[in-house]
């Protein structure tokens, strides 16, 4: 049996992550694909509860046990948290993907790269950074690669405003440099990668939601 495929749907903040994997995985199904949607973190197993609370400091958790606030965690502590969370719970998402299943994926180890990156304003070490987490999952770890990544970009300003409808925010999406110098990390990431790069804003507004949607699948559909 063929191998499935490993998609990978990053994001900025407030970009819509979990609305189009989660669409994506109604498309494919429509078409009459195998495929099944997992998030990272996984906030509902052990590991994912402890970056959800003990880190982030989620507030349906509980609060975060680094009172110095997640942003300020370094960033190889930070990674190991996420990394642990991937390696925890990979077993279930192989067994599909050894079954010939397009495995969608909320966040990944792009988002390590990224989140943990971007706390480094040094470039080459930030750079450096990069480098640390991918060795350390998808060499040391032996976490899947994925076979494309889409990237949903939302600027920063956009954000901002996007932000404050949320009832709830953690760690991270309280710090607006987080967010800044996080956008700037995935900008960065995606050309060295080649991920499939969307542009979420058009005229200063979010794009209808079933326009981003449409882009992703037609996307999709060019994976051999």
């Amino acid at each position: 049996m063929e191998k499935g495929k490993v998609i990978v749907i990053e994001g900025t903040d407030c970009s819509g992550k979990e609305t189009q994997s989660k669409l994506l995985e109604k498309n494919l199904k429509k078409l009459g694909m195998k495929c099944k949607r997992f998030g990272f973190p996984m906030y509902d197993t052990p590991t994912g509860k402890i970056v959800g609370g003990a880190y982030l400091g989620k507030p349906e958790i509980f609060p975060s046990f680094f009172k110095e606030g997640a942003v300020n965690v370094d960033s190889h502590v930070a990674s190991l948290y996420y990394a642990a969370d991937r390696k925890y719970n990979i077993p279930k998402i192989e067994e599909y993907i050894d079954k010939g299943y397009y495995v969608i994926l909320d966040r990944y180890t792009s988002s390590n790269q990224a989140h943990q990156g971007s706390k480094i304003l040094d470039d080459d070490d930030r750079f450096d950074m990069y480098q640390w987490i991918d060795k350390l999952e998808y060499w040391l770890l032996k976490l899947p690669k994925p076979d494309i990544t889409i990237f949903l970009h939302v600027p920063f300003e956009n954000t901002i405003e996007l932000r404050k409808n949320r009832e709830f925010i953690d760690e991270h999406e309280k710090s607006e440099e987080h967010l800044k110098n996080a956008e700037k990390a995935y900008l960065e990431l995606s050309g060295l990668y080649g991920w499939k790069k969307i542009e979420c804003i058009r005229n200063n507004k979010l794009r209808p939601i079933d326009d981003i949607s449409n882009e992703i699948l037609s996307i999709i559909k060019k994976i051999k």
